[in-house]
């Protein structure tokens, strides 16, 4: 059985949503990715949602819609995604606090930038899940 990753931020509108859809992605053959908040947002950042669409081809608005931490089934990793503020709490058997900038409100260079960090992350998150680096 595949472990669940759970993308947390307050809003889950952003870079959780992101995370989410990129976790699908590149890493759905080791982990299944959920993404959640505390809060509701009536949709996903449209910036975010464009830049994905535009990079990798996935339209988020389809695909996702923002959830709130009891929306979620229980998990084995939690990514915090750098809240600068007091970050959910969700159970879990490990986790992890990537701190990512939010970019919303900033240039589409920002959401690229974050868009290939997050990639990145979860490309690494998945080989070390893979090897066994995480014990769960």
């Amino acid at each position: 059985m595949k472990p669940k990753v759970a993308f947390i931020c307050v809003h889950n509108s952003c870079r959780s949503q992101m995370a989410e859809a990129l976790g699908k992605m590149f890493a759905s053959e080791v982990f299944e990715a959920y993404s959640a908040g505390t809060e509701l947002r009536p949709q996903i950042n449209q910036d975010a949602v464009r830049i994905i669409k535009d990079l990798y081809k996935v339209d988020m608005n389809e695909t996702q819609k923002s959830k709130l931490l009891e929306d979620i089934p229980a998990v084995d990793i939690v990514i915090k995604m750098g809240c600068n503020v007091v970050c959910p709490y969700l159970p879990s058997k490990h986790m992890e606090d990537w701190g990512l900038e939010d970019p919303s409100g900033k240039s589409d260079e920002e959401f690229i930038k974050t868009a290939k960090a997050i990639e990145e992350k979860v490309k690494d998150l998945a080989e070390r899940v893979k090897n066994s680096e995480i014990k769960l």
